[in-house]
C-alpha cells in the first residue's frame, strides 16, 4: 500500500481518447463515438519524481504550460474550465488532461468546447501521479507554445504531495466551502501557486469570510496569488486569463 494515501501499489489506471474520424458513406467528417482505452501499470510512489522531471523536460524542450488544477469535490473546476476554453480556445492552443476515479463525465463537458482531452480515470487512487500525466500528455502531442490544463482528482490531501512535472499549481475554492480550509489543509495551499475562490456570486446567501480565508492562505504560503472568481457569472474571469498570460510568458 502506498504510505501517503493509502492507494494500491498495482493501482490500474485507464487513459481515454477520442479519434475524429474525417469521411463517412457521404463523404462528410463526423466524431467516432468509440474511445480507445490503454491499460497503464503504475507504481504510485516508485520512481514519481524522476518521471514528474521527465515530464518537465518534456513540457520545457516544446514551451508548453502546464497547470495542475486542484481542489475538493464541486468547487467548479471543470466549470471553470469550460468558460476558459470557450473565451480563449480561439486565440489559444489548450489541451485538457481530466483526471477521475470513474466516468468520462467531465472529460464529455471539455469536449463540447471543441478542445483535445483525454481521460484518466484512476480506479481506487485519490490522485493523479507523474506516470498517468505523463501517458497523458504523449497521447494528447499538444503544440508547442501551448497551454495544457491538468484536472486533477478532487481532493484536497494526496495530489498536493505528488508531483506531475506541471508548470504550476492551482487551488481552486469555492464559498461554498469552508474559509478555513487553508488551515485544515495546509499542504495543499502550501504547494500552490494561486488560489482561486469561486462562486463569488453566492457570498450573499453563504456564511463565507473571504478575507479570513485569503489571510489564511496567505499564512500559510505568504507567495501565493489569490483571485476571487465566478466561472458562471464571469465576474474575475479576466483577472484568471491575465494571470495566465503571465504565466505563458
Amino acid at each position: 500500500m502506498c504510505e501517503t494515501c493509502g492507494c494500491d501499489d498495482q493501482a490500474k489506471s485507464r487513459l481515454i481518447e477520442w479519434h475524429d474520424v474525417h469521411d463517412d458513406s457521404h463523404g462528410h467528417p463526423h466524431q467516432h463515438d468509440h474511445t480507445h482505452t490503454v491499460t497503464l501499470q503504475t507504481r504510485v510512489l516508485a520512481k514519481n519524481d524522476d518521471l514528474a522531471d521527465a515530464n518537465r523536460r518534456w513540457l520545457a524542450e516544446r514551451h508548453i504550460v502546464a497547470l495542475n488544477l486542484m481542489s475538493s469535490p464541486g468547487s467548479g473546476k471543470t466549470t471553470l474550465l469550460e468558460r476558459t476554453l470557450d473565451e480563449l480556445g480561439s486565440t489559444l492552443a489548450i489541451a485538457v488532461i481530466e483526471g477521475d476515479q470513474e466516468t468520462t463525465l467531465d472529460a464529455e463537458r471539455i469536449r463540447a468546447t471543441g478542445a483535445r482531452v483525454v481521460q484518466v480515470n484512476t480506479g481506487a487512487g485519490c490522485h493523479l501521479d507523474a506516470p498517468m500525466v505523463g501517458a497523458g500528455l504523449r497521447t494528447l502531442q499538444p503544440p508547442s507554445e501551448s497551454l495544457v490544463f491538468i484536472e486533477n482528482v478532487g481532493n484536497l490531501v494526496c495530489p498536493a504531495l505528488f508531483d506531475l512535472g506541471e508548470t504550476a499549481k492551482v487551488v481552486v475554492i469555492s464559498v461554498t466551502e469552508g474559509a478555513d480550509k487553508p488551515l485544515k489543509y495546509p499542504h495543499m495551499f502550501r504547494s500552490a501557486d494561486l488560489v482561486l475562490i469561486n462562486k463569488v456570486d453566492l457570498l450573499p446567501y453563504v456564511d463565507f469570510d473571504v478575507t479570513a480565508c485569503v489571510k489564511a492562505a496567505l499564512t500559510i504560503n505568504p507567495d501565493l496569488d489569490a483571485i476571487q472568481i465566478s466561472a458562471t457569472e464571469g465576474t474575475g474571469m479576466n483577472d484568471w486569463y491575465a494571470w495566465l498570460r503571465r504565466r505563458r510568458s
